[in-house]
């Protein structure tokens, strides 16, 4: 379960990176020696039951009237409830 939010931080000369960030902290990238800044959070927000960033690989159609899009590692749909079936390869 995803319980801490992951940002994604981008130095100067667009390298970018996806990862944890706490408060006050100062992010530097080791090859460059840029430092990170934080340019958004990524979707699902903490607290998550999944710990899949949300992106079109990483989502599918819950099957259900309301037809919402949920991430693949989840079991059950974050808005009916409802089983979902297995993927299909």
């Amino acid at each position: 379960m995803g319980r801490r939010q992951l940002y994604r931080m981008r130095t100067r000369t667009d390298r970018e990176v996806i990862r944890e960030a706490e408060p006050g902290t100062t992010y530097v990238d080791r090859d460059s020696g840029e430092e990170f800044e934080v340019v958004g959070a990524v979707l699902p927000l903490a607290p998550s039951p999944s710990d899949l960033p949300w992106a079109v690989e990483n989502l599918r159609l819950c099957g259900c009237s309301l037809e919402q899009l949920v991430p693949k590692d989840l079991n059950d749909c974050m808005h009916c409830g409802r089983r979902l079936p297995a993927i299909q390869p």
